[in-house]
């Protein structure tokens, strides 16, 4: 199994000391976002180089880590235009030096056209869609230049929420440098987690073939919300999403969000087990 770790949810303070953290865990890749990990990298235009990708890959592959997932969540629908075009070119900064951190996917959730509140129903909007239309457009032009992938993720309160959208999008942009990073948990709802499998199923019936990483982490349903808890503590079909999965991508990437100690060995043990049995 190949299984991995947002590199965020691990406190440690240095690149050295975060990358035999993960090691020590017999993990063997990362998601990576680099503000969040490091406070010496910002978001700031020119900040990602040669040099500093090549140092960083380097220091990870020293122990046989590698780096899955560039994350560079943006805000594709930014009601600020330039702050959306300084998101977009940020992530065609990431694409463009991702080969120097021995990585081929750059990640992304849409974003929202409300930034100062968690939900809003413009995001629902059509016009809105278009505008992620757009924006992950010219991401996957600048992706195809540099034969990098961009891994698009859904998440419910942003415009790309479900599994009909998500094929909206990827019907509209029929590029192979455009791929999907599956995460079960950010596809629920109150009103449809019953019906997890058949949305599961159908997900990788509609666009199976495009994706390439799978999310991990739990839920329950909480003062009429879903709330993110600790893998194998809620109410996600691990042992149908892992026979879904292991079926049709074989060694691929699943990689745990949202988890941090002290549940993290306990999580990998948990996920182990479900996919040899599956």
């Amino acid at each position: 199994m190949n299984l991995g770790v947002r590199a965020h949810d691990i406190n440690k303070n240095t690149l050295e000391e975060l990358v035999q953290e993960i090691a020590s865990k017999k993990l063997n890749a990362v998601q990576l976002a680099l503000p969040k990990s490091f406070d010496y990298i910002g978001t700031d235009l020119g900040t990602v180089t040669p040099g500093l990708a090549g140092h960083i890959g380097r220091t990870f592959q020293k122990e046989n880590l590698q780096i899955a997932v560039l994350g560079c969540y943006i805000n594709t629908v930014h009601p600020d235009v330039m702050a959306r075009r300084h998101d977009i070119e940020r992530f065609k900064e990431y694409i463009r030096f991702a080969r120097d951190f021995g990585c081929s996917i750059i990640g992304t959730e849409t974003g929202t056209v409300d930034p100062s509140v968690p939900f809003t129903l413009e995001n629902r909007k059509e016009e809105v869609l278009e505008t992620v239309i757009e924006s992950v457009k010219e991401m996957v032009e600048e992706a195809e230049k540099f034969g990098v992938m961009v891994g698009l993720e859904a998440a419910l309160t942003h415009p790309v929420h479900s599994i009909e959208t998500m094929k909206t999008v990827l019907d509209r942009i029929p590029s192979n440098n455009l791929q999907v990073i599956f995460d079960p948990v950010n596809l629920m709802k109150v009103d449809n987690y019953q019906q997890q499998e058949e949305i599961f199923t159908k997900a990788f019936e509609w666009f199976g073939d495009k994706i390439v990483i799978v999310h991990v982490k739990d839920f329950i349903v909480e003062d009429n919300d879903i709330k993110v808890v600790p893998i194998g503590k809620g109410l996600l079909n691990y042992d149908f999403v892992m026979d879904l999965v292991k079926k049709r991508k074989p060694h691929i990437h699943f990689l745990m969000e949202d988890q941090t100690e002290p549940f993290i060995d306990e999580s990998i043990a948990y996920l182990k087990a479900k996919y040899e049995q599956a």
